[in-house]
């Protein structure tokens, strides 16, 4: 079957297009144009709230926001898109900044109006220093794909209501420092975790903020330090291919939030601020399996607590796939920390992906019918490694592929999906992009 290639509109088009949809919703012309880019996690899923290190990039595909400050506390907001597996709507939605409280937005406006409460909330800003706003959406990032599309969403915004602020008080924003940088990245945490109801750990917005063009950026999620991570896929003649599954994922529907808890109550009753302060140093595979076997003879002599409702062999499995992919993500970061590389380097990151993504489905039970297809066919067919990116339950996966190798694999994987009757994925090659920024 012939692959199906995501065509992705040049970021020249897309600024015409929301500029356009701005002017139509709202009569005038907005005053600015501001995005936010997608992005891939290489390593290290579901770890970031748990303090480990996490490898993500930034993607291309970017969210754009045109926008104007009004002079009342009003937000009117209309998108191209719509909330995932929806239509959009032509006539824009609105809620006054007072109004703006978890439980009181739904949707995807949940994901603009939770940014300047968040702010506020955060004391970045006042509240007489944010202006109300109209806004049009526009985006190339998939929705629904786990490319983190609100992430992008939310970061536009905060790079807005952040020059208004700065406008109002003469003050510089704090988009011009990566400390500032941060602090937005952390407030748009809260407004997904609190708002939008999506109780994320901080990797998606920090990396559409704070990304390097061209590198991976290590992120250390007890603190977000970062370092960039140069992982050069296109000069050792291998690509990132993308395979969108096309099974919709929607981690406010409980099952992301169930896994968390469970991580966090099991850090607390060690004593522990997050899992990766279980590990005495520099995690490794073998400490790990260590470390879980320590915490059953733990619960098994009535020292610690499991979970709410949860049985002892899920809760290991879970605290098994935290602490290893915590301790993957190490051996990665030692792979890539010489300048050069060879082919047993791309063969070992090819391993940890493989093996990333068979403690997501079998410890994390996180992935689905369609992500296990696609790394299995993709596998089949050459790829170095796979596995399955961002949150799991559907979205997207990725594959470690030598460059001649690519529309095989497409192929492949293509065809996998039409034998088992599933929607046709859709594929994009991944290369590391730019941070947020604002566009006109």
């Amino acid at each position: 079957m012939t692959p199906v290639w995501k065509k992705t509109p040049k970021p020249t088009e897309l600024i015409d297009r929301v500029t356009q949809a701005f002017r139509l919703a709202f009569g005038y012309e907005p005053t600015a144009v501001y995005s936010a880019p997608g992005r891939v996690n290489l390593l290290g899923e579901h770890i970031d709230y748990s303090g480990g290190t996490v490898l993500p990039f930034a993607l291309p595909q970017r969210t754009y926001l045109a926008v104007t400050p009004r002079q009342d506390r009003l937000l009117r907001a209309v998108t191209a898109q719509g909330d995932a597996g929806a239509s959009a709507s032509s006539s824009p939605r609105e809620i006054e900044l007072g109004a703006i409280a978890p439980g009181a937005v739904e949707g995807w406006l949940a994901y603009v109006a939770g940014v300047p409460w968040a702010m506020a909330q955060e004391g970045l800003v006042s509240r007489d220093e944010l202006p109300g706003a109209d806004i049009a959406i526009d985006s190339s990032v998939p929705l629904g794909a786990g490319l983190s599309s609100s992430a992008a969403l939310e970061c536009s915004t905060a790079l807005a209501f952040d020059a208004f602020a700065a406008a109002n008080t003469g003050r510089e924003p704090l988009s011009a420092s990566d400390t500032g940088r941060t602090q937005l990245a952390i407030a748009c945490i809260r407004a997904e975790n609190e708002i939008a109801g999506a109780n994320t750990g901080g990797m998606d917005q920090s990396i559409s903020l704070r990304a390097h063009q061209g590198s991976v950026l290590a992120i250390d999620c007890r603190d977000f330090s970062t370092r960039p991570l140069t992982v050069d896929v296109d000069r050792a003649g291998f690509a990132l291919l993308v395979m969108d599954t096309r099974a919709h994922h929607n981690l406010s529907d409980g099952q992301y939030a169930k896994r968390r808890a469970a991580c966090d109550f099991t850090a607390d009753t060690l004593g522990l601020t997050t899992l990766r302060d279980y590990f005495e140093s520099t995690p490794t595979l073998a400490e790990a399996h260590q470390l879980v076997a320590r915490w059953e003879e733990q619960v098994t002599a009535g020292m610690v607590d499991l979970p709410p409702q949860t049985d002892l062999p899920t809760a290991r499995a879970a605290l098994r796939h935290a602490l290893t992919e915590i301790a993957r993500v190490e051996e990665c970061l030692a792979l890539f920390s010489t300048a050069e590389t060879t082919e047993q380097t791309w063969a070992q990151l090819g391993d940890l992906l493989n093996a990333s993504h068979d403690s997501l489905r079998d410890d994390y039970r996180v992935s689905c019918d369609e992500l296990d297809l696609a790394v299995n066919a993709a596998r089949a067919a050459g790829a170095l490694g796979a596995r399955m990116t961002g949150g799991g339950f559907g979205g997207s996966a990725i594959a470690l592929v030598s460059q001649e190798l690519v529309p095989t694999v497409a192929e492949a994987v293509a065809s996998a999906y039409e034998r088992a009757g599933f929607n046709h994925p859709e594929f994009l090659l991944a290369s590391p992009a730019a941070s947020a920024a604002q566009d006109r």
